[in-house]
C-alpha cells in the first residue's frame, strides 16, 4: 500500500509540474486537458525497459504508441533520423508521451521549436501524467495543435511566421499516424498553406516596403487636411453593409444593389466604383489601399463624386488621393506618425488588409455594421473568368482588343499567367473550383477575420469560393430579411456638415518632415562611423589586444545610433530587405558551430552587410521625404500661403 501511494505523489507531482509549465505557454489547452475525464481509451503501462509505454484502443483492437521494450531508445532512434541544421520549425505529426519530443528538442539549437499535431486529448492528459515533460512545454517552444481549424492555426503560429519562412521540416511519428492518418494529412496541408501565406505575405512587404512608404510620405499633405475616419465609428451600428467586390459573379445581382440604398451601406472596392456609378449606383464609401499607380485608373473621368466617402490606406498611390476630389479620410499609419510625431499623426486605424475587399470588410465592422454582406467576392474563378463584365480593369484592356484578341481572352490570359499556383477548392455548392495561391492567402485572411468578428457575415456572392465562417444566402433573400428599415438620415447629415480640407495643419507638417532629414543626415554620419570601424576590425582578428580596444568604440557607436532611435525606425521600414537578412543572419549563425575567431569573422561580415544596407535605406529615405516636403511647399502654394 505504501509503495501504491507512493506512486501516486510521484504521478501527481509529475502531472502538477507540466500542467504549471502548459498553463504558462498554452492555457486554453491546459484548461481542456484538466477538465477531460479518463475514458480509459489509452493505457499507460512500464516497458521492460522501465520508462511508461502506452496504448490506445481503437474498434476493438490495441495500436502502441511507443515500443514495449525501450520507449527512449526508440525515440533516440527517430531524433537522429531528422536532419538537423538549417531549418528552424519542426512539424511532428503525434505527441504520444513526449518521448521523441524531448529526443528532438535536445538536438535542436538557438530559436528552433516545435509544433506539434494531435487531436487526442486523452493521450495528451496521459502523456503530462506519465512523463516529465515541464522543460518541454515551459518556453513556448512546442506548440501543440489539437484540431484543423484554420483561424486557431493562424493565431497561434502568428509569432512564428518568419522562423517558419526560414526552414521548415516535416518529421512523422508512425504511431500516430497510424491512429490519426487522416488528421495529420489535413494538417500537414494547412501548415504548408499557412507557409504559402507567410511566403506571399512577407514577399509583398519586402518587395513593396520602398514605394509604400514613399506613397505614405507624398500623402502625408492630405492625411494632414482630411478628417480621420474617428467620426465613422459604430456610426451604423446595427444596419446592414454590402461589400461589393469585382469577381465574376457580381454580374448575377448588381443590379439589385440600387434598392438598397439608404437601408444598407454600400462599401465598394475601387474596381467596381465605376461600374456602379454607371449603373447609376452611387456607394456610400469606397476604399483604395494599392501602391500602383495604375489605380489612379479608378477614379479618372468622374466629373462628380458626391457623397461617396473615399477611406484609404496612407499607402495608396498618391495618385489616387489626388485624383479623388470627393470626401476623403486617410487612416492611421506608423510611418506617417513617425515622420509626423504623435500629435499631428495620431487617429484611427484598422487592420491592415491584402485587398480592397479586406479593407471594406474592416470598415464594416468599424462602422458597427451587422450583417456584413459579401458580393462579388468569388476568390476563385467562376465560369473561368477573374474580373466581372464592365469593371474598370476591362477599360484597361480595351485598346488591346481585336478580332485575335478578344475580351474572353484577356481574362484567360489573367487566369493562365498563375498556372504554377493554380489549386482546386470547393465552390459553394460543393464543386470543384480553381483558384491560384494569391487568392488562397486572401481567403485564409478572411475566414481567420469571420471567426473573430462580433457580427454576422453572410456570403451573397451567389458563386465562388465557400468560405468559412459565412452563411451563405441570396441577396435578395438578404433584402428581404435584413435591408427591411431606412437607415437614420441625420447619420449622413452629420458627415455633410463636416469640413473635408483644412490645410492648417500643413505648416506644422512641413517642419515635422525638415527635422526628419535632419535626423536621417546625423544616423548617416554615424552609420559611416560604424562601418569605418568594422571594416578595420576585420583586419585585427589576428591582433587580440587591438580587437578588444577598438571593440569598444562599436559600443559607443552601437549607443549614438540608438539616439537616433526614430530615424532609424524609419530606414528600416524603407529597407525591409534589409531587416530580412539581419533577422535571418542571425538565427542562421545561431545553428552554425564555429570556434571564436571565426564566428567574429561571420559576425562582423553579417554586420557589415547590415549597416551597408542601413546606409542605402537613409539614402532612400531621404529621398522620400525630400520630395515629402516639397509636396506641402506645393500644396500651401495652392493654398496661397
Amino acid at each position: 500500500m505504501a509503495n501504491i501511494a507512493t506512486m501516486q505523489q510521484t504521478a501527481d507531482a509529475v502531472y502538477c509540474r507540466n500542467m504549471a509549465a502548459l498553463f504558462r505557454s498554452d492555457p486554453r489547452l491546459a484548461q481542456r486537458i484538466d477538465e477531460t475525464p479518463d475514458d480509459g481509451t489509452v493505457v499507460v503501462e512500464p516497458s521492460r525497459a522501465g520508462p511508461p509505454t502506452a496504448s490506445v484502443k481503437v474498434n476493438g483492437r490495441s495500436l502502441q504508441l511507443h515500443s514495449r521494450f525501450d520507449p527512449l531508445a526508440e525515440a533516440r532512434q527517430l531524433a537522429e533520423a531528422v536532419e538537423v541544421g538549417e531549418s528552424f520549425c519542426y512539424f511532428v505529426s503525434g505527441f504520444g508521451l513526449g518521448y521523441h519530443l524531448q529526443a528532438l528538442r535536445n538536438r535542436l539549437k538557438g530559436d528552433a521549436f516545435l509544433i506539434v499535431a494531435e487531436p487526442n486529448l486523452q493521450v495528451l492528459r496521459k502523456a503530462i501524467e506519465s512523463v516529465d515533460l515541464a522543460d518541454l512545454l515551459a518556453h513556448d517552444r512546442c506548440i501543440v495543435l489539437t484540431s484543423t481549424d484554420r483561424s486557431e492555426i493562424q493565431t497561434r503560429l502568428e509569432p512564428y511566421n518568419n522562423l517558419m519562412m526560414i526552414g521548415t521540416q516535416f518529421v512523422s511519428h508512425p504511431a500516430s499516424e497510424r491512429l490519426a492518418g487522416e488528421f495529420h494529412a489535413a494538417m500537414r496541408k494547412l501548415i504548408a498553406e499557412h507557409m504559402t501565406y507567410c511566403r506571399m505575405c512577407m514577399v509583398t512587404l519586402v518587395t513593396n516596403s520602398r514605394i509604400t512608404n514613399q506613397n505614405v510620405a507624398n500623402n502625408l499633405p492630405a492625411f494632414l487636411a482630411t478628417p480621420p475616419i474617428d467620426c465613422l465609428r459604430d456610426r451604423f451600428a446595427g444596419y446592414p453593409a454590402v461589400v461589393v467586390s469585382a469577381g465574376p459573379s457580381l454580374r448575377k445581382n448588381i443590379d439589385q444593389l440600387a434598392s438598397l440604398r439608404g437601408k444598407a451601406i454600400i462599401i465598394a472596392v475601387q474596381t467596381t466604383y465605376k461600374l456602379l456609378l454607371d449603373r447609376g449606383i452611387e456607394p456610400d464609401f469606397v476604399t483604395s489601399l494599392d501602391y500602383h499607380e495604375l489605380s489612379r485608373k479608378f477614379f479618372e473621368g468622374i466629373s462628380d463624386f458626391g457623397r461617396t466617402h473615399l477611406v484609404a490606406e496612407p499607402k495608396v498611390s498618391w495618385h489616387v488621393v489626388d485624383a479623388y476630389r470627393g470626401r476623403v479620410s486617410l487612416l492611421a499609419n506608423d510611418f506617417a506618425t513617425a515622420v509626423l510625431g504623435e500629435k499631428l499623426g495620431r487617429r484611427d486605424g484598422l487592420k491592415a488588409g491584402a485587398t480592397v475587399a479586406h479593407l471594406a470588410f474592416y470598415l464594416a465592422v468599424y462602422m458597427g455594421c451587422d450583417p456584413v454582406v459579401l458580393v462579388g467576392q468569388d476568390l476563385g474563378y467562376t465560369g473561368h473568368v477573374y474580373y466581372s463584365p464592365g469593371v474598370a480593369y476591362h477599360d484597361l484592356w480595351r485598346p488591346e482588343l481585336n478580332r485575335f484578341c478578344t475580351m474572353e481572352m484577356k481574362e484567360w490570359e489573367r487566369i493562365v499567367r498563375h498556372r504554377k499556383i493554380l489549386m482546386k477548392v470547393k465552390d459553394i455548392d460543393g464543386h470543384d473550383i480553381y483558384t491560384d495561391e494569391q487568392l488562397f492567402t486572401y481567403l485564409q485572411q478572411f475566414e481567420g477575420d469571420f471567426a473573430t468578428v462580433p457580427g454576422r457575415v453572410i456570403d451573397a456572392t451567389e458563386g465562388g469560393v465557400r468560405k468559412a465562417g459565412t452563411r451563405v444566402m441570396s441577396l435578395a433573400e438578404v433584402t428581404e430579411r435584413y435591408c427591411t428599415r431606412p437607415i437614420p438620415q441625420e447619420a449622413f447629415a452629420e458627415l455633410d456638415r463636416m469640413t473635408w480640407r483644412d490645410l492648417s495643419k500643413l505648416p506644422a507638417g512641413r517642419e515635422q518632415v525638415v527635422a526628419r532629414i535632419a535626423e536621417v543626415d546625423a544616423l548617416e554620419d554615424t552609420c559611416r562611423e560604424m562601418l569605418s570601424v568594422l571594416r578595420a576590425l576585420t583586419e585585427l582578428l589576428n591582433n587580440p589586444v587591438e580587437f578588444n580596444r577598438r571593440i569598444a568604440e562599436v559600443d559607443a557607436l552601437r549607443v549614438k545610433i540608438k539616439s537616433h532611435e526614430r530615424a532609424y525606425r524609419m530606414v528600416s521600414s524603407v529597407s525591409q530587405h534589409a531587416e530580412l537578412q539581419r533577422f535571418t543572419a542571425d538565427r542562421r549563425l545561431s545553428l552554425a558551430d564555429l570556434d571564436g575567431p571565426a564566428r567574429a569573422r561571420r559576425q562582423l561580415e553579417r554586420d557589415i552587410r547590415f549597416v551597408e544596407a542601413v546606409l542605402e535605406g537613409a539614402e532612400a529615405l531621404k529621398q522620400i521625404l525630400q520630395t515629402c516636403r516639397d509636396r506641402f511647399d506645393a500644396a500651401l502654394a495652392e493654398a496661397g500661403r
